[in-house]
């Protein structure tokens, strides 16, 4: 049968050596050496690689056919790619000159010398690799972790946890500038939406957000000043900021409403669904800036916005030196004895690590088949019911209360094992970097090299934490 899409050429090539022979310099201190060395080991396990690749087969081609039309990528070669992006922590076109200059990577791949070096495009590699669904990501590392318990058994009878902050790509949030992000963004649509109505009333849009502009402007000017009466002035420009949105949102609201019963065409339908998510975005921010400013309410983070267009994002105050403020979402890692992240999982937008540590444990300890012995958490995860919950859960269990007289009286009291496994919890913050930079890259929309957060942001604006396999790849030694 003719399938024009392969798991992977079994056929040997004159101008490449076979990939478990591809000679990597172990030397060198660059980030791809360890992610194609795991790479390597995979493929020559060919029950595991035989897993892998099938797994990935089912997503590329979930509802067509392998053995008609063009072809395409080898399943193997999306594996590599997948794990290199994320390794590597590099955008498409970054993998784009890799995989045509790269000679150890293009070895990994099975590419021979001999052919093309174009074809494997951005665009090629970017619609390939956003077929590979979450849920699979997540299969192929419990593989690929339980491969590596293979190796090494003692690694699966300890852990430690640890949850960090995923920055989201946010300017500073600001209630005025969030208005102004909102306003931007449901006029246009208005203007698009009244051309195909052939209605008037939206000539002076371009003015009008511009006023809005001027005055979130002058706001923040008038905030960052010493002047003792910077409040009372402050009230009368959100006093108009709010005013002429207010009178924005009710041309704009109005506009759906004659939309709606003059047509149903399907662009005029999702000019409607646009204007009306930005409408309610932006109400939801007016509403909270009139409760601070103007009833002095201190505001809950449940019911603020800190983005218009990345929702998720929390506000987390967590201490860290140079970081008081973190924008982004929480997410607990687990990580056991040989250093593989046996897993991860998103925090709601209103949890703590209180709140989801017992439950988050016991997965844990049934992916370890109950093995697990010994596990450390920090100090923010402690209360007296989770530490009662978490030794029911596992024999040995290091978490320290947050109280100073009472973390003081623990470490008195402890034993020799259990100061040896808090000694040996800080480890786990060596991966931080690495592992938020992979966690968070999501597989849909543009991918950028990372600047200020360690994500993108998705159309669909969610999360995606399924992302270890790359970390997890880099552990696995021949």
């Amino acid at each position: 049968m003719n399938v024009v899409r392969k798991h992977y050429q079994p056929q040997y090539r004159f101008d490449s050596s076979p990939i478990a022979n591809v000679q990597l310099n172990l030397e060198c201190r660059d980030e791809m050496i360890p992610v194609l060395l795991g790479l390597q080991h995979l493929y020559s396990d060919t029950k595991l690689r035989t897993k892998v690749v099938r797994l990935v087969a089912g997503d590329l081609n979930e509802d067509s056919r392998r053995d008609v039309g063009r072809p395409g990528m080898d399943d193997w070669h999306v594996v590599v790619l997948a794990a290199v992006r994320l390794g590597c922590n590099c955008d498409y076109d970054k993998l784009q000159d890799q995989v045509e200059n790269h000679s150890a990577l293009r070895g990994i791949m099975g590419i021979g010398q001999w052919e093309d070096t174009d074809g494997f495009p951005f665009r090629r590699i970017r619609d390939t690799l956003c077929q590979i669904k979450p849920s699979t990501i997540a299969k192929i590392n419990e593989a690929i972790v339980s491969a590596g318990h293979a190796i090494a058994p003692e690694a699966a009878i300890s852990v430690r946890a640890d949850s960090f902050v995923i920055e989201t790509n946010i300017h500073h949030p600001t209630e005025s500038s969030l208005i102004f992000d909102g306003v931007r963004k449901f006029v246009p649509f208005c203007v698009d939406l009244a051309r195909l109505l052939n209605v008037d009333g939206w000539r002076q849009s371009d003015h009008l957000v511009k006023k809005i502009k001027k005055l979130k402007q002058t706001i923040g000017r008038i905030a960052a000043s010493k002047s003792p009466s910077k409040n009372d002035v402050l009230q009368s420009l959100y006093g108009d900021l709010l005013d002429r949105c207010g009178k924005l949102i009710e041309r704009a609201v109005g506009l759906v409403e004659t939309a709606r019963n003059e047509s149903s065409s399907v662009e005029v339908l999702s000019k409607m669904a646009a204007i009306q998510h930005w409408i309610d975005l932006t109400e939801q921010v007016c509403d909270t800036a009139y409760r601070r400013v103007f009833m002095g309410e201190s505001v809950p983070n449940c019911d603020k916005l800190f983005s218009l267009f990345e929702t998720h994002t929390q506000l987390y105050r967590r201490g860290k030196a140079g970081q008081p403020n973190q924008y982004g979402r929480l997410a607990l890692v687990y990580e056991d004895g040989a250093g593989f992240i046996s897993h991860y999982h998103l925090l709601d937008r209103n949890a703590g690590d209180r709140d989801v540590v017992v439950d988050q444990t016991e997965i844990v300890q049934k992916k370890h088949g109950g093995e697990i012995v010994t596990a450390s958490f920090d100090r923010g995860f402690f209360s007296d019911a989770n530490e009662a919950s978490l030794c029911e859960i596992v024999e040995d269990v290091c978490v320290l209360p947050r109280h100073p007289g009472q973390y003081a009286d623990r470490l008195k009291t402890g034993s020799v094992r259990f100061h040896q496994t808090r000694l040996h919890h800080s480890g786990i913050e060596t991966g931080e970097a690495t592992f938020i930079g992979l966690l968070l890259r999501t597989q849909r929309g543009e991918c950028r090299p990372l600047v200020y957060r360690p994500c993108q942001r998705s159309r669909s604006g969610t999360l995606d934490s399924d992302h270890s396999l790359d970390l997890n790849l880099a552990s696995v030694r021949v």
